[in-house]
């Protein structure tokens, strides 16, 4: 017997255990931001809370790879009451299947209603929304259904929503081409902001 498992058997060490990965998750498209991630890639099954100073940081950019390849083996995308009306030639030159892109036009009270409904169907890939008044509760909501459907969750907010608590499985600030993890799931967030492709 070595001495090492004579000092298992003793006691006389500690052994750790190995820590509870969280399950793969969906590859983001952006290298970096894969391998920052410790579900190597968006957390499946789970919502993603997206802040931003405004609109057009890039928040497309950063979810259209992911978009492009669900729709392309036939998974449906749900936009749920976008701020702006999609325009079909920027999305299907990112790569979205355009037939299989949903749009729910929703007044800010319905959209949570109709976030959670397409996250608990289980017929989707992938939701977005964008409610502008989300409490714990409400993204608490989201996330069981999320859970429920097996579906991806982006939820995008404002900044001044960063003073509250989430119970998102990864919290994320947009800055101009770069990304700043505030929290994931699983895994320290990184210390320092991503930098990502914003063309698309």
């Amino acid at each position: 017997m070595s001495g090492l498992e004579a000092l298992l058997d003793e006691r006389r060490i500690w052994r750790g255990r190995e820590t509870n990965r969280p399950p793969a998750g969906c590859p983001s498209g952006h290298d970096a931001l894969d391998a920052a991630l410790p579900s190597g890639g968006w957390p499946e099954a789970a919502v993603t809370e997206i802040l931003l100073a405004g609109q057009g940081f890039g928040e497309l950019a950063l979810l259209w790879p992911a978009l492009a390849r669900l729709s392309q083996v036939g998974e449906r995308v749900v936009l749920v009451a976008p701020p702006c009306l999609p325009y079909p030639h920027a999305w299907a030159r990112a790569g979205v299947v355009l037939e299989r892109l949903a749009l729910v036009a929703a007044d800010e009270r319905d959209a949570l209603w109709a976030a959670e409904q397409c996250l608990r169907s289980g017929s989707c890939g992938a939701v977005l929304c964008w409610p502008r008044i989300a409490d714990d509760r409400a993204l608490r909501r989201l996330q069981v259904a999320a859970e429920s459907g097996q579906t991806l969750a982006f939820v995008h907010r404002p900044l001044a929503a960063l003073a509250n608590p989430s119970p998102a499985a990864l919290r994320l600030v947009l800055e101009q081409g770069r990304v700043r993890v505030l929290k994931c799931r699983g895994g320290l967030a990184p210390p320092t902001s991503i930098a990502f492709a914003r063309a698309g």
